[in-house]
């Protein structure tokens, strides 16, 4: 099993793009366990929850755009966990950050201040163009909080009657897996057995305005969408349809609150995939690569007037604004003040379409993509996503499949155009094959 344009571990890129010229500070994946990855992966069987399903391999280490495994294969990971690896493994600037807070400080929590994160919100808010930050650990956390911050503003500054405020949300929507998020899912495999629900939310078909239009009234304290739905398979919706959103929020007196969890930070080729459309929401929910790949990161950020209504004592979280995450998010926000990444996305988002356009109707039935992030649906007479995944596995490239026969790009903003380009040519090998 090999990997295409493996280039040897003393010539790796190191360019600006972020990829270390070094070898792993880990030595060989060998090292690492004394178990082979089948044994492994066996070994998890008795004592893991079975809440993943993941393609068989074992990764030992990490760098770049690349992944090893026990046994020293090295993989292309064209998944970049979901959008929190957007620059890639083990980014050294991030990993510098993160070293030098280790030295000093770790954890206050919020029950004192600490140095960090003051610079943290400070540039956050201004990457945004929004005024406050809300800082958090994972991207359910934003969703829950953003979703608590609007009911607040709904009873306080809307008017909105006790208890009876409703939110807007769109079907074959992914915003996380609490109890209260997978209330609005229409995906069963979410919802099934997590009963009873909670109330208050409106599901509408997606790229619909007139629906979501006649669901908002009097009682809507927020219209709460993803820009790119990710989960579903980078579904794009038609141009307008952000800026519709942002009309009808504005005209109904509602918030319009863009989950950017794995569409933000670079990955479309632009800051925010709201900046597609120069919309500017009320509430941004923001997650994933604001952590840089080494610690859980999320945050809400909003207009002042929206995050004020929340007051000491009435939302928190140990870890949230954290030195050490404040620290590396705010080493993320100075790699996306460059600009550097989104041009890369926009740019190596090209050679991406590009290269699936050729594979239309060669085992590709169509695509949907935008910077570098592409859902592609293969042909099912080839196989599922699933079978998909795993031939590309062997043949040394990591992707993840979601609804049927569709799988999901969404490789490291690091990466450079011929891996890319060898990436898309081991998907058209693999296709081929059947």
């Amino acid at each position: 099993m090999t990997a295409p344009v493996v280039p040897p571990r003393s010539s790796r890129s190191s360019s600006s793009s972020g990829s270390s010229s070094s070898s792993s500070s880990s030595g060989s994946a060998r090292s690492s366990s004394s178990r082979s990855s089948e044994e492994l992966i066996r070994a998890e069987e008795p004592v893991l929850a079975h809440n993943y399903h993941p393609l068989p391999v074992v990764v030992a280490s990490a760098e770049g755009a690349w992944v090893e495994d026990v046994e020293g294969r090295r993989y292309l990971d064209l998944l970049a966990g979901y959008s929190a690896l957007n620059f890639g493994h083990r980014h050294p600037l991030l990993i510098e950050a993160a070293h030098r807070q280790l030295d000093r400080l770790t954890l206050t929590s919020r029950a004192f201040h600490n140095d960090r994160l003051a610079e943290f919100a400070e540039r956050l808010a201004g990457l945004t163009g929004l005024d406050m930050v809300l800082p958090m650990n994972t991207g359910a956390e934003a969703v829950e909080s953003g979703i608590k911050v609007a009911r607040k503003w709904a009873y306080e500054v809307k008017g909105v009657p006790a208890d009876r405020a409703t939110i807007v949300v769109a079907a074959e929507n992914f915003h996380g897996r609490t109890t209260t998020i997978v209330s609005f899912s229409t995906d069963e495999t979410a919802r099934a057995g997590f009963g009873p629900f909670t109330p208050g939310f409106r599901i509408v078909p997606y790229n619909d305005l007139a629906a979501l239009e006649a669901a908002v009234d009097e009682t809507t304290a927020a219209v709460l969408i993803e820009p790119i739905q990710g989960e579903a398979g980078v579904v794009i919706p038609d141009d307008g349809y952000l800026t519709g959103v942002r009309e009808i929020t504005r005209r109904e007196n509602c918030l319009f609150i863009a989950d950017e969890i794995q569409s933000g930070l670079g990955r479309t080729g632009r800051t925010l995939a709201v900046d597609h459309e120069g919309v500017v929401p009320d509430m941004l929910l923001l997650g994933k690569a604001l952590g840089g790949g080494i610690v859980p990161v999320s945050a809400v950020v909003a207009r002042r007037d929206v995050l004020s209504v929340l007051r000491p004592g009435e939302h928190g979280s140990t870890f949230g604004g954290n030195p050490l995450a404040a620290a590396v998010g705010t080493a993320v926000v100075e790699l996306l003040e460059t600009g550097e990444f989104q041009r890369r996305a926009a740019e190596l988002g090209v050679v991406l379409r590009d290269g699936l356009t050729g594979l239309v109707g060669k085992g590709v039935v169509g695509f949907r993509a935008r910077g570098l992030w592409a859902g592609v649906d293969v042909d099912p007479a080839l196989g599922t996503g699933r079978e998909v995944s795993k031939r590309l596995m062997r043949e040394g490239v990591l992707v993840k499949d979601t609804h049927g026969s569709t799988i999901r790009l969404a490789p490291p903003l690091t990466i450079t155009g011929e891996e890319l380009g060898s990436a898309l040519g081991s998907l058209a090998k693999v296709l081929r094959q059947g």
